[in-house]
């Protein structure tokens, strides 16, 4: 365990910043795997509904710094990809 008072406050923080990557991490799996399932059973509507929200939630979560803003961008465009098939474009 720590012991300097520096160590100590960097050991908090980093407990409140794990539980809110956590957060954002878990809210962004849910979003892409309903839109995956969507675009699976050829729901058109909600697979597009679900890509916008899955989009933003990934957009956030790259301004938060919980993935990499790279990482980000090609997840959105495999989802749009996949997204796009079941439409037919």
């Amino acid at each position: 365990m720590a012991t300097h008072s520096s160590a100590i406050k960097r050991h908090r923080q980093s407990i409140k910043s794990r539980a809110r990557n956590r957060e954002v991490q878990g809210g962004l799996r849910a979003a892409i795997k309903r839109t995956r399932i969507y675009a699976a059973e050829g729901d058109v509507d909600n697979a597009r509904e679900w890509l916008g929200i899955s989009i933003s939630r990934l957009d956030r979560a790259a301004k938060k710094g919980v993935i990499h803003k790279n990482n980000a961008a090609r997840r959105k465009s495999r989802l749009a990809k996949l997204v796009n098939q079941i439409e037919g474009k």
